[in-house]
């Protein structure tokens, strides 16, 4: 009934009149358009915008959602060159202000009006320069009017990273008009709100999720890039946030250079976000090998990275995957062992990727370690959550060794699940012993532990079924299990965002018995 209500006053007269008033300020920072290389993919072909039939596309009603959101951010402004006549790109932005001037869900959404306003604002020499006085009289008040809009919408959006780019809008036209006592004030008081909210002690997103750190991260320079170059004071918070964002970035992107898929993480391509943070000067280090729950162990050849943290809060689970204790192992910069990776566009292969069947990891009785339930819009957010109850590291030049437990499987089935991996560089031997410890006597529990391989590894298993061959580009490794039996099967990876291929896995299969069970298992290189 409250969002039946919420939607009749957006419409309303009201509400129209309450984010109509203007500052009396005409624009004079003007942000340089290369800053926002590091959020928006811009083509190396520059396109003219006299190549496209834009005088009737507001009332095209051929285009789907996706496209119609695509349209209105504005963001395509980034890929039009500069010698796109003005007067063009001014007609398609007033004929704009004349069908949307008021409060529409389609064109006001947050996220949208939020991308226009900064592309509007950074896009200034296509959308600003060379106008006349009415066209620019009108183009401060639009812009003004969406950021107050944004400022009364902002409780009420729930994704933080939209949030985020709704606060980064507000303080560009804050800094753009020279309003810093008001605009620029809220924003910040936005901004402090969200990192303090969504950060944990580390300065690492409690959802766990290294994308959305390093999201953050492209936004808070962005945001002090703006008060540098406006000549404004940087706040000293953004400057501390931007350090610990950094770490992060170092530790889970500089340090190794690929992309580990734990929770909710895609391949990134972050080399692209390496060069702007160089032409910028910003350079991150992270020398711990631990990081907000995350081991990294690693030599100039071989990498080794776990995740031995406990589930976020249910609140910033929505892209949590259930892989507590998963590892991947990488040789020469090739993936060895690797989880799944995420999908997020659908909701069959979302459950399927945040499952712990998707990581390498044990499942008992083809169940997770933790429960995850519906919510609106077919979200799925953390139900049951486990602790880590034990976590031992030794990192010396001839032993790795990662020793976790944790009690996800406890209060269904009494048990402990503890996983203790070392590596021995000098023979490039990785040996895995995966304890169940059993809290009270439960026979006939089917266990599996899976080891998910890159869709491009060729496996083969010998014909006495006690091994098996990986060869990966030029590298060979064999996969040995003792007392328990070892096979492959069909899969799909989705390491690619939004996408998903065929791949295959190891998997370890056996019933639980009296005793606690031990799993040993050993992966090595074939010299």
């Amino acid at each position: 009934m409250l969002d039946i209500f919420r939607k009749i006053y957006l419409n309303s007269f009201l509400y129209d009149k309450k984010i109509s008033k203007t500052l009396e300020k005409n624009l004079e920072y003007k942000p340089s358009t290369h800053l926002l290389t590091s959020i928006v993919k811009i083509r190396s072909k520059k396109f003219n915008i006299n190549e496209f039939a834009l005088e009737s596309v507001w009332t095209n009603k051929k285009l789907n959602k996706a496209q119609i959101k695509k349209l209105n951010n504005f963001f395509w402004l980034f890929n039009l060159d500069l010698k796109s006549p003005n007067m063009a790109v001014q007609s398609v932005i007033k004929n704009w202000f004349e069908i949307n001037y008021k409060f529409n869900s389609i064109s006001w959404d947050f996220d949208t009006t939020s991308k226009r306003v900064i592309s509007w604002l950074s896009n200034s020499k296509l959308t600003y320069d060379e106008s006349n006085q009415q066209f620019k009289k009108d183009f401060d008040r639009i812009v003004q009017k969406q950021t107050f809009h944004l400022l009364n919408q902002i409780f009420y959006v729930e994704n933080y990273e939209d949030r985020l780019v709704g606060t980064a809008a507000i303080i560009l036209v804050g800094l753009c008009y020279k309003d810093e006592k008001d605009l620029v004030k809220k924003g910040l008081d936005h901004l402090k709100k969200i990192t303090k909210i969504t950060l944990d002690n580390f300065g690492f997103p409690k959802s766990r999720n290294i994308k959305t750190s390093i999201f953050f991260l492209k936004y808070l320079i962005l945001i002090r890039e703006w008060f540098k170059e406006s000549q404004t004071e940087i706040p000293e918070f953004i400057n501390e946030n931007i350090f610990h964002l950094g770490q992060s970035y170092a530790f889970f992107w500089k340090n190794i250079n690929f992309d580990p898929l734990f929770n909710g993480n895609n391949i990134s391509f972050n080399n692209e976000f390496d060069n702007y943070l160089k032409r910028l000067s910003y350079f991150f280090k992270c020398d711990n090998y631990e990081f907000s729950d995350y081991i990294s162990l690693k030599n100039k050849k071989i990498n080794l990275i776990l995740d031995a943290g406990p589930p976020p809060n249910k609140k910033f689970s929505y892209d949590y995957q259930a892989g507590a204790l998963s590892f991947e192992f990488v040789s020469n910069g090739k993936k060895i062992i690797t989880n799944s990776g995420y999908f997020n566009k659908n909701y069959r292969l979302n459950k399927l990727s945040k499952s712990s069947a998707a990581h390498n990891v044990l499942t008992i009785d083809d169940n997770s370690s933790c429960k995850f339930r519906d919510k609106r819009n077919h979200k799925l957010e953390l139900k049951n959550s486990l602790k880590i109850i034990k976590k031992e590291i030794i990192f010396e030049k001839d032993l790795w060794r990662i020793n976790v437990g944790h009690n996800g499987y406890q209060k269904k089935y009494n048990l402990i699940y503890e996983r203790d991996i070392k590596f021995y560089p000098k023979d490039n031997k990785l040996v895995g012993l995966d304890k169940i410890i059993k809290k009270k006597k439960i026979l006939n529990l089917k266990f599996d532990i899976r080891f998910h391989l890159e869709p491009s590894s060729k496996i083969m298993k010998t014909l006495d079924n006690k091994s098996i061959f990986i060869e990966l580009e030029d590298e060979g490794w064999k996969f040995t299990c003792d007392g328990f039996n070892i096979d492959i099967d069909n899969g799909l990876y989705f390491g690619k965002k939004n996408s998903y291929t065929d791949n295959q896995n190891i998997y370890i299969s056996g019933i639980t018995n009296s005793q606690n069970d031990e799993i040993k298992w050993e992966l090595s290189k074939i010299k």
